[in-house]
């Protein structure tokens, strides 16, 4: 016969297993992500682009991009192709600090799609005093010559 004093240690251990279970799951995805030099180049490139987005440098947000005319970024009026007209997109929409802000992001998810691909998809937040907006994106980052880069940025 199962008392209630028997139930509560059968779940106190099955709780206790559980985050267990979650601690080594959570441990060995981030020794997976630790170790894959893939990944941390991609995490790097994404913290600079923040940082340099706080401190007002669109241009130097830039430098997580492809400088190419094959360049695509697809924002809610559609489509822009190129390094250049991209980074004019952005001066546009954003010239000055008020609407410039402080943006913080989210990476919800890292595929890699090949040795030379990798899938982000994160979401995005500006707190400004122009107004806070927020949203989600994906980007196609390609390894070109050694160097990953972003090839297709969708932001929404």
């Amino acid at each position: 016969m199962c008392t209630i004093k028997d139930l509560f240690t059968q779940l106190k251990n099955m709780k206790q297993l559980s985050i267990f279970s979650l601690f080594i799951c959570l441990f060995t995805f981030k020794v997976h992500a630790q170790a894959d030099p893939d990944i941390a180049a991609i995490r790097k490139i994404l913290f600079t682009q923040v940082t340099a987005w706080n401190n007002g440098n669109v241009d130097g947000y830039m430098k997580g991009y492809w400088e190419s005319d094959s360049l695509m970024f697809i924002g809610s009026k559609g489509p822009t192709y190129g390094y250049t007209a991209t980074l004019n997109r952005y001066k546009e929409h954003y010239p000055d600090a008020a609407h410039v802000g402080h943006l913080k992001t989210t990476v919800v998810s890292m595929e890699k799609l090949s040795d030379d691909y990798y899938f982000v998809i994160g979401k995005w937040a500006l707190t400004r005093t122009a107004g806070n907006v927020d949203g989600s994106f994906t980007l196609l980052f390609r390894k070109i010559k050694g160097k990953w880069v972003i090839v297709c940025d969708h932001s929404s």
